[in-house]
C-alpha cells in the first residue's frame, strides 16, 4: 500500500504543476481583451468542468489509440488530471486576480507599467494570498481523484488495495488501511496550507 501511496503523491505533484501552468494561461486567457483568447478559456473551463473525471480518463487511455495516439497508463493518468485540474485551478485563479482592486491596475498604468508588469508585480503577489485556501482544497481534491486511475490499470494506492484483496481476500483490513494512508496525505496538505493560511493571516475554511 505504500508503495501505491508513492504513486499517488506523484500523480497529485504533476497533476496540480502542469494544472496550474494550464490554470493560469487560461486564466489569463479568459481576462484578456481579445475574444479569440477569452473564447478558448471559456471553452475549456466549460468543457473539461463538465466531462466527469473518469470519462476524460478513457478518453486519453482508451480513446486516443483509435486515432493512432498510444500512451502509456502513466501519461494518460497525468494528462487528464492536469488538464481537469487546470480548469479548475483557472476559476480559483481567475477569482483571485478579479478580486484586486482595479485601480492598483490603474495606478500601476498611470506610472508607465505595461500591462503585463502591472499583472506580475502588482496583481498576481496580491491574488496568491486570495487563492491559498481554495487551492489548498484543490489539492486535497486532486489526491482523492487520483485514485479513478486505477480504472486504467494505473497502479495507485487504490488500485494496489484492490490487488491486495484479490489475493488475500481480507477487505476490511486492506481498505481501512488505504483509507487511513489517504487521510493522512491529505491531512498533510491541510497542515502545510494552514501554515500558509497563518503566515499570510488568511481566514477561511476546507470546502471538502
Amino acid at each position: 500500500l505504500l508503495e501505491g501511496a508513492k504513486m499517488t503523491v506523484l500523480l497529485t505533484v504533476l497533476a496540480i504543476f502542469f494544472g496550474s501552468i494550464l490554470g493560469l494561461i487560461s486564466a489569463l486567457f479568459r481576462l484578456s481583451r481579445f475574444k479569440v483568447l477569452n473564447g478558448i478559456s471559456w471553452f475549456y473551463t466549460w468543457s473539461i468542468r463538465g466531462i466527469p473525471l473518469i470519462v476524460q480518463l478513457f478518453i486519453w487511455y482508451f480513446g486516443l489509440p483509435s486515432l493512432g495516439i498510444e500512451l502509456s497508463a502513466f501519461t494518460a493518468g497525468v494528462c487528464a488530471l492536469s488538464v481537469c485540474e487546470g480548469a479548475y485551478i483557472s476559476e480559483i485563479i481567475r477569482g483571485g486576480i478579479t478580486s484586486i482592486n482595479k485601480g492598483q491596475n490603474e495606478a500601476a498604468l498611470s506610472i508607465g507599467m505595461t500591462s503585463w508588469q502591472s499583472m506580475r508585480r502588482i496583481i498576481l503577489p496580491q491574488a496568491i494570498k486570495v487563492v491559498v485556501l481554495p487551492f489548498g482544497n484543490e489539492c486535497i481534491t486532486a489526491m482523492k481523484d487520483t485514485a479513478l486511475v486505477s480504472v486504467i490499470s494505473l497502479v495507485e494506492l487504490m488500485r494496489k488495495a484492490t490487488i491486495l484483496d484479490a489475493t488475500y481476500v481480507r477487505s476490511m483490513e486492506i481498505y481501512v488501511t488505504a483509507a487511513v494512508i489517504y487521510l493522512i496525505m491529505t491531512s498533510s496538505i491541510m497542515v502545510i496550507i494552514y501554515l500558509l493560511s497563518k503566515k499570510f493571516n488568511l481566514r477561511g475554511e476546507y470546502s471538502r
